[in-house]
């Protein structure tokens, strides 16, 4: 019986990565995002024609242009360069490699931000989470979100309003005044400009801690009150968020990145 010959065909190309196998006709879509990107990065700063892309990935080149926007629209900062000598490239200097979380350190991150729905960064967070999301490796990612199927978080205060948790962020980082239109609990609004230190949660909700010019003493505002924030010009010298805090009878702990 003559030995059968089996032949396999062999794509020389310079900017296939190595460490990414060549198993494209049984690739799923989630794989096939991860490796793009991987492939990207790995051409960087050079830009990577849509049409190579599509020979690399053997798959034709409207999908991996469906699947380059729906990258873009997820963060990943992916850019197009038009004309004859363009493509797409990937700025490197604001991603991330391939991360070795594992399910439960993801469905954790998730976890935290959903229990943490009235958090003034929550938006920043989820951004920040589906950057982490998108370059796990994908049997990772999918026990991470097999994981969270199968949790639930009860709901909070509700969150701020966008525009005041970005203008609180703004002030914080510039450090200006703030001028605040704010409701009581008893619903009585007042306008006054306040001197930022930071912020904090408690059970009850999220607060932004300043100093407040109206009563000349430091006070504590709940931002989902906070009718309208706006910046002023002024500088000011920045406060000690634990000095405002002196007088606040409750443990708090110090967020860190390390």
């Amino acid at each position: 019986m003559g030995r059968a010959v089996v032949s396999q065909r062999v794509h020389v190309l310079p900017h296939i990565i190595v460490g990414i196998p060549r198993y494209h006709d049984r690739m799923n879509r989630t794989d096939r995002l991860y490796a793009l990107v991987e492939e990207l990065r790995a051409r960087a700063p050079r830009t990577v024609r849509a049409v190579a892309l599509a020979q690399h990935f053997e798959v034709s080149t409207r999908t991996i242009e469906r699947d380059l926007l729906a990258l873009q629209e997820a963060g990943v900062p992916i850019w197009a360069q038009p004309g004859p000598g363009g493509g797409y490239g990937l700025n490197v200097d604001t991603t991330l490699p391939p991360l070795n979380l594992t399910p439960a350190e993801a469905a954790a991150l998730a976890t935290a931000l959903a229990a943490l729905g009235a958090m003034p960064l929550t938006e920043a967070g989820r951004s920040a989470l589906k950057k982490l999301s998108a370059v796990m490796a994908p049997a990772s990612r999918e026990s991470a979100a097999q994981l969270l199927t199968q949790i639930r978080v009860v709901q909070g205060p509700d969150r701020p309003a966008a525009a005041v948790s970005d203008i609180v962020q703004q002030a914080l980082i510039a450090s200006v005044a703030v001028e605040l239109a704010y409701r009581d609990a008893q619903g009585c609004e007042t306008v006054r400009i306040v001197e930022l230190a930071g912020i904090f949660g408690t059970h009850n909700g999220w607060y932004l801690a300043a100093w407040c010019r109206l009563r000349q003493a430091p006070r504590a505002f709940r931002l989902d009150r906070i009718a309208q924030a706006t910046l002023t010009r002024e500088p000011i010298t920045p406060r000690s968020l634990d000095a405002v805090l002196a007088d606040i009878p409750v443990d708090m702990a110090h967020p860190a990145l390390l």
